[in-house]
């Protein structure tokens, strides 16, 4: 094998760079040149798939050099499977697994509005992707969150920290403007980043809900102080967007309804091709995070179980609890199960496992006057079906759920059977409910697939000048 690679070199050495020239300027002489061979010399005789391989063990830089040999090794080394192999294996520490690499390059490449493709996809480039996305310089992402925010830098696997989220942190009656400049710095200096180094990508939680022109005007508010405080800060380019559209697209979809159960309350967003459809209508549910662990305290509470905090509780909401697929059913069940709490020993629960998240169906079990969460998200699907947007009725037929909460087990299962048992035959058919793709962390993993892009940060992202330069324009309308 050492030979054979010997040989595979010295066949790029002497073709590709012959009579001192460079890679590009060879590269240019090439495509010009109609006497370059077709033949691949002495590797003529061994199979395309054993040649492929000998690529692979060659690395990207030479499988590149190897494509201006001529047409025959360019065919091969410009084959989509060994650059996606590259950018599996070669591309940082933690490479993103292929499916969401393939779906954010063909899907997300363009930029916010994402373009709609009624006719064929795109034919991509890998080998020039792949040229690309090792040159984005990464960014740092802030995933807002209504419970609490998490950190973390793109090229890393996952985020490096937590912190109260900007609507939460601070004095809250202090002006917008300095609770964030307080969070922003705040991050920055956990991060121990200089906000000029590189872009940040925000993204906004689930908040003023409606399509009335408050609503329009609160959302423009929030987001045009996120800009100025990070601008004011000297970063170079910022990508605010939505927590339920990111969700969306860690799921690997544009189009969607995304259920966020939220630390107060939860939302139903339905998306179109990455824009939310407030028209067609947010559903809104007055139950959150907060109210389920708030619920399970109560439970034990009357069960004489005692703890010593609420955080208590929720870890052991997050560990214990489940949602059951048939609730009567369960409540004839054995489901005790025990876990121990760091710091105050073990805890056993029985029905209280799968009554906590239950009230999500039944809210009136604890005592609130709301919809079940099922009547929310088939009553959002209604209204998406009404409007007719699209020539295809399915677009709204993917539920994608978020949040923490959403990650109990079951949650996914009980909410598609709701929705199949309550809707017609014709809405119902097709209707798929996705889990969490990343547990609690599913905005944040939406924001890295953004941020990794091959054409990132331009088409995303909004530099100071572009901001003031549209301020200004706002200003003269």
């Amino acid at each position: 094998m050492a030979t054979l690679l010997r040989k595979v070199w010295e066949s790029v050495s002497n073709r590709s760079f012959s009579n001192g020239d460079s890679p590009q300027r060879h590269r240019t002489r090439h495509s010009s040149s109609s006497s370059s061979s077709s033949s691949l010399g002495a590797f003529d005789h061994i199979p395309s798939d054993i040649l492929q391989q000998i690529l692979r063990l060659l690395g990207p830089k030479e499988a590149a050099k190897m494509s201006v040999v001529c047409k025959s090794w360019k065919s091969l080394a410009s084959d989509n499977r060994l650059w996606i192999f590259f950018l599996r294996n070669h591309n940082h520490n933690h490479p993103d697994s292929w499916d969401s690499l393939i779906f954010s390059e063909t899907y997300l490449r363009s930029g916010s509005p994402l373009q709609t493709f009624s006719r064929q996809l795109p034919q991509l480039s890998f080998m020039r992707i792949y040229g690309q996305r090792v040159q984005v310089p990464g960014s740092l992402i802030i995933d807002g969150g209504s419970g609490y925010c998490k950190f973390g830098w793109s090229k890393h696997a996952c985020p490096s920290g937590r912190s109260a989220t900007f609507l939460e942190f601070g004095n809250i009656e202090s002006p917008m403007y300095s609770r964030l400049r307080q969070f922003f710095v705040t991050i920055y200096s956990r991060m121990q980043a200089k906000a000029s180094s590189q872009p940040v990508v925000v993204s906004i939680p689930i908040c003023h809900y409606d399509d009335t022109e408050s609503a329009k005007a609160s959302r423009r508010q929030l987001k045009e102080a996120i800009y100025t405080t990070l601008f004011d800060m000297n970063v170079p380019a910022v990508c605010a967007i939505n927590q339920a559209i990111l969700a969306l697209y860690a799921a690997r979809r544009t189009s969607g309804i995304v259920v966020n159960i939220g630390f107060q309350v939860t939302s139903v967003v339905p998306i179109l091709n990455g824009k939310v459809m407030r028209k067609v209508g947010v559903e809104v549910v007055g139950l959150g995070a907060l109210k389920l662990t708030g619920f399970l305290r109560e439970l034990m509470q009357m069960n004489n179980i005692s703890f010593e905090s609420l955080y208590t509780v929720r870890t052991l909401k997050e560990k214990l609890c489940y949602v059951a697929a048939d609730y009567e059913a369960e409540l004839c069940k054995d489901t005790k199960a025990s876990f121990e709490a760091a710091g105050e020993g073990w805890f056993s629960l029985s029905k209280e496992r799968f009554q906590t998240g239950e009230i999500l169906f039944q809210p009136r079990i604890a005592g609130v006057l709301a919809m079940g969460l099922h009547q929310a998200v088939a009553l959002c699907m209604d209204h998406c079906h009404a409007a007719e947007l699209t020539g295809d009725d399915t677009w709204f037929k993917t539920v994608v759920l978020s949040g923490g909460t959403a990650c109990l087990p079951g949650l996914a299962g009980r909410l598609e059977k709701e929705l199949h048992e309550l809707l017609s035959p014709s809405l119902s058919c097709g209707i798929t409910v996705i889990p969490p793709p990343y547990g609690a962390d599913t905005p944040w993993f939406g924001a890295k697939l953004i941020s990794n892009l091959s054409t990132f940060p331009g088409p995303w992202c909004m530099t100071r000048k572009q901001f003031r330069r549209k301020s200004r324009l706002n200003l003269i309308w």
